[in-house]
This record gives structure tokens, sequence and C-alpha cells, in this order.
């Protein structure tokens, strides 16, 4: 199975949490803190098990993630 990890732009995030529903590993989650919008942002949990789907990049509207795998974007939005 492939792996990755997503990379979040917090200042791009309006915190809709479309990321967060669509991720079949549940590696996303919304952060306690604000972005400079004021707005909670998505974060990844670090857990490793990310498998580079890119659903959450593909879904995403402020084009905020990237995935990663193997040092390659997959996804740049």
């Amino acid at each position: 199975m492939a792996s990755g990890r997503p990379l979040i732009d917090k200042k791009l995030c309006k915190g809709c949490e479309l990321c967060v529903n669509v991720c079949p590993q549940k590696v996303l989650a919304m952060s306690e803190q604000t972005n400079e919008m004021g707005v909670p942002f998505a974060r990844y949990d670090d857990s490793g098990n990310c498998n580079a789907c890119t659903f959450c990049a593909m879904i995403c509207p402020e084009y905020a993630i990237q995935v990663f795998k193997n040092q390659e974007v997959l996804n740049k939005g």
C-alpha cells in the first residue's frame, strides 16, 4: 500500500472540513488553533497512516493541500 503525507497551508484553509470528511484513513482533523482568518484549519495527525489517495487535495476548494509520496507532489490542486 502506498504511503504519503498531506501538507496543508493553514493560511489558505478556510475551515470547511471537506478534507476531514473525505479522508478514508481519518488522518485529518481540525486544529484547535486558528489561522490568520480566525478559523480552525485542517491538520494532519502525523500518524503515518496516510495512503496518498489525494482525496483531500482534490476536494479542497482553496487548493490548500498538497500530498507528497516519495518526495513527489501527487496533487498540487
